[in-house]
């Protein structure tokens, strides 16, 4: 079963996260603070997290800063907070997703399944897996990168996202291929979650993000890489 992690300091929505969770043959574990979820978290890692930003005893950013040192399930920000510089923070700080409170719980439980389907093992590709660039080295099945010989923490969305490219290598991918095989289905009209996120690999991955050499756009259109 799919153990998920909830932590938020909300009693009725903890109440309403376990029942629908339960509901849906998930584990849960529950924790109304940011220690409270470490230790829960390192005792029982968890598949999936549900994070509240607002919480008693440090800033939820500071929890999933701490878990992405070790952790590598997906973390959904369950949050009030709703300005476009919180949501960057959160994703850049590790987040896959970012729900806005108040929320449907339909929809969260759909991309709950969305964020859990993408850390499945990536298929094996002809190199075994391994892509290397002059600036950058990619272990798809170890889900470990390394720029310049230093490690480079890439999110679970991030890596779905590089391996539908390198898939494709060469290739145009279009925004709404690259929606539905990342986001799923009812995603593949938002553009912006694909200008986030190959800002962050290009941040990440490329010498000059301004110029890319390998994380390729073609506006209007779709996004390629490049070896």
């Amino acid at each position: 079963m799919t153990r998920v992690l909830v932590v938020e300091d909300e009693p009725q929505l903890v109440r309403a996260l376990e029942i629908n969770l339960k509901a849906r043959k998930y584990d849960v574990d529950a924790a109304t603070d940011g220690a409270t979820a470490l230790q829960l978290a390192a005792v029982q890692p968890p598949d999936a997290v549900l994070l509240d930003l607002g919480l008693p005893d440090m800033d939820g950013i500071e929890v999933m800063r701490r878990l992405r040192s070790w952790c590598r399930a997906p973390i959904l920000v369950v949050s009030a907070r709703n300005t476009s510089d919180e949501k960057v923070e959160a994703l850049d700080s590790g987040a896959d997703d970012y729900i806005t409170k108040p929320f449907s719980m339909d929809e969260l439980l759909a991309r709950l399944r969305v964020a859990t389907r993408r850390v499945e093992p990536a298929t094996k590709s002809a190199d075994g897996g391994v892509v290397t660039t002059k600036s950058f080295t990619l272990d798809l099945l170890a889900k470990k990168a390394k720029r310049a010989g230093n490690d480079v923490r890439l999110t679970p969305t991030e890596w779905h996202l590089l391996e539908v490219l390198i898939r494709n290598r060469g290739r145009l991918v279009s925004q709404r291929q690259l929606l539905q095989e990342v986001w799923g289905p009812s995603y593949r009209t938002q553009s912006n979650y694909l200008r986030v996120y190959m800002a962050q690999l290009r941040r990440k991955l490329e010498v000059d993000p301004s110029h890319p050499r390998y994380l390729i756009t073609a506006p209007g259109m779709g996004y390629r890489f490049e070896v």
